[in-house]
């Protein structure tokens, strides 16, 4: 099969880790389930009650369109019509990247929203701004029971023993591959690959004239994951958990096995890149252009809708001789503004509560394809007859829970997390074409070590 490697020169991601397009609005850093959906650029339903004038009304800006917007407009309604203290009104802000512009304006302001969503690798840069409350103020103060949320979740919006924000829409990688394909190679798909090794063979058998064996996105997420689950941080000082990083710790051995394992399959001609675009990769697969790839969890069931295949899930990769680590979430979070009025934070202290209660998080499971904060939401009879209808979806949330907690699948904290995505995307794509493994990795180590110096000296 001829090979032609398609490039983009797209500008910096700013997506989260999780991603996709979305909610890129939404989620990069891991596809929502309701990607193909217009966005939803009004604000609160007309129907929904108005707050009356004994009500206290409570901001919450968001970044959720199309569907995952209206499915969030609708448990909002829901909380609203539960009490009569407080109205949540949400207000959709645009991408991820529009939302924190529009933060920063107002942030610590009494303009300021009560409630905010912020992407995860806006995290330690809104914990360094001033202009939230942590959380944690208020879980200390009613002595909240935060242990019974889902503790692989909670770590990476937790810093020194503090949360300081909610978890809100969170997913991670998986592997998709297609059952059929598998079939007809004479893989068996109820035990599929789970090694570097194991890959690159199965995409050997996979690869013929029509299809390539494995792809994986020009995006960074899926490198912080592979590292991770090797237990390899991303940057030092603790992942940037006990201080600011001053560089980044992805280029020995366990980045190298990453780069040398893409590599190899390029030469043998069992992968092809398919770009930056999620919606491009997620095509290929769906045209049965390449058999296995890596995805959001959030776009589990629309995967599994939209294929003309059997489709299935197994865990992300890992490098041959290692216990894996796990994954590191992404998505975003919801925080609490600072500058407003105790009443409001109160309200909005409420609705987060709530959100998490386990029927609520089984609402939200089933309608957006995110995890449950709460695990107990699993055991309730719709995510019962969701998760009997859809398989797949407890591949990922086995791989969630599953996770070994340490700095390196507890996820980075660094304010240039866009930067150095690009950088490694970047050099991914000359390895493609043809740069050594070695000096691909040392491109993206030395990009990412400049736009951490660079971010350094200009905080100083």
């Amino acid at each position: 099969m001829k090979k032609s490697i398609m490039l983009w020169s797209a500008p910096l991601l700013f997506l989260a880790a999780c991603g996709n397009n979305a909610e890129n609005n939404s989620e990069e850093n891991g596809g929502a389930a309701e990607a193909n959906e217009p966005e939803n650029t009004e604000e609160a339903d007309d129907t929904s009650e108005e707050a009356s004038d004994d009500t206290v009304e409570i901001e919450f800006w968001h970044g959720m369109g199309g569907g995952l917007g209206d499915t969030l407009e609708a448990l909002v309604d829901d909380f609203n019509a539960s009490q009569d203290d407080y109205y949540i009104q949400p207000e959709y802000q645009g991408s991820y990247e529009e939302l924190l512009t529009q933060f920063r304006t107002v942030g610590g302001t009494e303009t300021a929203p009560a409630l905010v969503q912020m992407f995860e690798v806006g995290t330690k840069y809104m914990i360094e701004s001033d202009y939230i409350t942590p959380v944690q103020e208020w879980i200390d103060a009613e002595d909240y029971d935060v242990d019974q949320l889902e503790e692989n979740i909670l770590s990476y919006y937790t810093v020194d023993d503090q949360l300081y924000s909610m978890p809100f829409n969170s997913s991670t990688p998986a592997l998709y591959f297609n059952v059929d394909k598998f079939e007809e190679a004479g893989l068996d798909p109820n035990n599929p690959p789970r090694t570097f090794s194991e890959i690159a063979e199965a995409a050997v058998a996979l690869t013929d004239d029509d299809t390539y064996g494995f792809s994986m996105l020009g995006h960074g997420w899926f490198f912080e994951q592979l590292i991770a689950t090797q237990g390899q941080e991303y940057v030092d000082m603790d992942n940037g958990r006990s201080g600011d990083a001053t560089e980044v710790t992805f280029g020995g051995e366990e980045g190298l096995k990453v780069y040398e394992w893409l590599n190899d399959m390029n030469e043998a001609g069992t992968f092809e890149y398919f770009g930056r675009d999620w919606d491009d990769l997620r095509a290929a697969f769906q045209n049965g252009d390449v058999a296995m790839y890596m995805d959001s969890s959030a776009g589990t069931k629309q995967a599994v809708e939209d294929a003309p295949f059997e489709v299935d899930l197994s865990f992300v990769p890992h490098a041959d001789d290692i216990d894996p680590n796990g994954v590191v979430v992404g998505g975003a979070s919801v925080w609490m503004g600072s500058g407003i009025s105790e009443e409001e934070q109160r309200g909005a202290w409420e609705f987060m509560k709530w959100f998490n209660e386990p029927d609520v998080q089984a609402e939200w499971h089933v309608n957006t394809g995110y995890f449950s904060t709460h695990p107990d939401a699993y055991d309730e009879e719709i995510v019962a007859e969701e998760h009997e209808q859809f398989p797949q979806l407890t591949v990922p949330i086995d791989q969630l829970q599953e996770t070994v907690p340490s700095t390196a699948t507890q996820g980075a904290l660094i304010t240039v997390f866009p930067e150095s995505r690009e950088q490694v995307v970047t050099s991914l794509e000359a390895l493609y074409q043809g740069t050594s493994p070695e000096e691909a990795l040392q491109q993206a180590v030395e990009g990412s070590n400049r736009a951490i110096e660079v971010s350094g000296r200009a905080s100083e």
